[in-house]
C-alpha cells in the first residue's frame, strides 16, 4: 500500500527545515522535497556573502548558530543549516524538483521529477531566488549577462556592469572592484538603495564620490552589446565600454507554480497570495506557505528572522484541525 504523508514540504531552505523539525516533533509522516541541495539558495549566494541578520536571528528551534562574526557569512550558514538537517536525521529528498501540486479529494498529488506522493497536506516553502526580475532588453541573452553573482575573481581586469543599487549589486560592486575590475553601476533611481546594509553603503557612496567605481543614477540599459552597453541617462544616450554585465534587479516567487495549485494572488502588482496570517493556510485547505513566498512581489518584508515563526503555527494548526499523528 502505497505511503500517505501527513504533511509534505516543497521547499528545503531554513524554514522548509523549521516546518521539518516541527513535523517530526508531532510525530507527523513527513517530507522535505528539494530540488537542489540543502539549503538550495542560500548555496547559490555569493561566496564572501555577509548576511544583514546576526547568527542569533538565523536560527531556528533554539538550536544555537555560533559564528565568528555577529553577522554569519554564507559558509557559516550552509554549515549550520547543514548539520541541523543531518543530526536531526530529517526525512529530505535533495535535487528532486516538484513539477505539480493537485489537490484530488481529501489528498494531494505531488508529482517530481523522480517519484508520485501523496499527502494530507502541503506546506510551499520555495523562497523567491529562481527567477530573476529581468530587463526585457535587447542582448540580455548574450553570454555575458548574468542575473546572479557569485566569485569576484572572475570579472579581474574586466569592464564590469553592476545594474542595480540593493544589498546584492553594491556587494558586487564593491567585491569586483577590490579584485580588480573596472566597475560601473548602472541606478535606476537618485542613490544607492537606503535599504543597504548600513554598514557597507557609506563604503560604496564614498568608492563612487572619490571616483573609484563610477555611477550613473536615474539611468537605465536600453540595449547590451558584445563590446558596449547603451544607456538611458538624464543627459540623453550615452555608450559604454564593457565585457560583463551583472543585472542584479531582484528576484520573484514563482506565481504560475502557485497558481498552478489553485492559490488565489491579488490584482496589483504585489501579487500577493491569499493566506490567513493567523495559520498560514491558503484559501486551498491544506496548503499552507512558509517564509518569504508569503510577500509576493514585496521579498524584502520576510526574512528567515521573522518567518521561522510560521513552523509551528503551521504545524500546530495542521494538528488541530487537520492531520491525524502518525502513530
Amino acid at each position: 500500500m502505497k505511503q500517505v504523508f501527513d504533511v509534505i514540504i516543497v521547499g528545503g531552505g531554513p524554514i522548509g527545515i523549521a516546518c521539518g523539525l516541527e513535523a517530526k516533533k508531532k510525530k507527523l509522516r513527513y517530507l522535505i522535497i528539494e530540488k537542489g541541495p540543502i539549503v538550495n539558495s542560500l548555496f547559490n549566494y555569493p561566496v564572501n556573502m555577509q548576511f544583514f541578520s546576526s547568527s542569533e536571528k538565523l536560527e531556528i528551534d533554539e538550536i544555537p548558530f555560533i559564528s565568528k562574526e555577529a553577522k554569519p557569512k554564507r559558509n557559516e550558514a550552509l554549515e549550520y543549516y547543514r548539520r541541523i538537517v543531518t543530526s536531526n536525521k530529517l526525512n529530505i529528498q535533495l535535487f528532486e524538483k516538484v513539477n505539480s501540486v493537485v489537490k484530488e479529494g481529501e489528498l494531494f498529488k505531488i508529482e517530481s521529477e523522480k517519484a508520485t506522493y501523496e499527502s494530507k497536506n502541503v506546506i510551499i516553502s520555495t523562497g523567491f531566488y529562481d527567477l530573476p526580475n529581468t530587463l526585457n532588453v535587447p542582448g540580455e541573452e548574450l553570454r555575458k549577462v548574468s542575473h546572479y553573482y557569485k566569485d569576484p575573481h572572475f570579472y579581474a581586469s574586466q569592464k564590469l556592469a553592476v545594474i542595480g543599487a540593493s544589498n546584492s549589486a553594491v556587494d558586487a560592486a564593491l567585491e569586483c572592484w577590490r579584485k580588480g575590475a573596472d566597475v560601473t553601476m548602472i541606478i535606476r533611481g537618485p542613490e544607492v538603495g537606503q535599504r543597504v546594509k548600513y554598514w557597507v553603503r557609506p563604503d560604496i557612496i564614498n568608492r563612487i564620490e572619490e571616483g573609484s567605481i563610477k555611477a550613473y543614477f536615474n539611468t537605465t540599459v536600453s540595449e547590451i552589446r558584445q563590446k558596449e552597453i547603451v544607456l538611458n541617462t538624464p543627459n540623453g544616450e550615452e555608450r559604454i565600454e564593457n565585457d560583463f554585465v551583472l543585472a542584479l534587479t531582484g528576484y520573484m516567487p514563482n506565481f504560475e507554480f502557485l497558481k498552478s495549485m489553485g492559490i488565489h494572488l491579488s490584482d496589483d502588482e504585489k501579487k500577493l497570495p491569499d493566506y490567513d496570517p493567523e495559520t498560514m493556510e491558503t484559501n486551498v485547505p491544506g496548503l499552507y506557505l512558509a517564509g518569504v513566498i508569503c510577500g509576493g512581489m514585496e521579498t524584502h518584508k520576510w526574512f528567515i528572522e521573522n518567518s521561522r515563526v510560521h513552523a509551528k503555527v503551521i504545524m500546530d494548526h495542521m494538528v488541530r484541525e487537520r492531520a491525524v499523528p502518525a502513530e
